[in-house]
C-alpha cells in the first residue's frame, strides 16, 4: 500500500511590488530566450524572422493541444536523477512553469495534490 506524503511545495510567486517580469531580468532571459534577437533579426533578415515566428507558433499550438489532450489522464513524468513519477494531469499555468497534478505517485509515497515545476521534467508520456 502506498504511503501518503504530507508535503506540498508551492513555487515562489513573483515579487508583489512589481507589475510583471522585467525583460532584462535574469529570470526572463533564462526562461524566454530566443534563437534570434528580434531587433537584430528585423534589421538583418525579415524573412528569417517571419519563418522563425511561424515555426514557433506551430510548435506552441501543438504543445497546447498536447496539454489539452493530457487533461484528466494518467501521465508519466521522467525527471532528472532518473526519477519517474506518475500522476493524473490537471492543468498548467499560463507560462507553463508548473503542472498541477493529482494522485502523484513518487518513489517515497503518494501525494493527493501537487505542483510539478516544468524545469524538473525531462519528458512526459501518456496514453491517447
Amino acid at each position: 500500500m502506498a504511503t501518503p506524503v504530507p508535503v506540498l511545495r508551492l513555487p515562489k510567486g513573483p515579487d508583489p511590488n512589481s507589475r510583471g517580469f522585467d525583460p532584462n531580468s535574469p529570470r526572463y532571459i533564462a526562461l524566454c530566450r530566443t534563437s534570434i534577437p528580434t531587433s537584430a533579426a528585423a534589421e538583418s533578415d525579415p524573412q528569417q524572422l517571419q519563418e522563425e515566428q511561424h515555426a514557433r507558433s506551430v510548435l506552441r499550438e501543438r504543445f497546447l493541444r498536447c496539454l489539452l489532450a493530457m487533461s484528466n489522464k494518467k501521465v508519466r513524468f521522467h525527471m532528472h536523477e532518473k526519477v519517474n513519477i506518475e500522476a493524473t494531469f490537471g492543468a498548467s499555468d499560463i507560462d507553463v512553469l508548473n503542472f498541477q497534478v493529482s494522485d502523484l505517485h513518487t518513489p517515497i509515497g503518494v501525494q493527493k495534490e501537487a505542483l510539478i515545476r516544468s524545469q524538473d521534467v525531462i519528458s512526459f508520456t501518456f496514453d491517447v
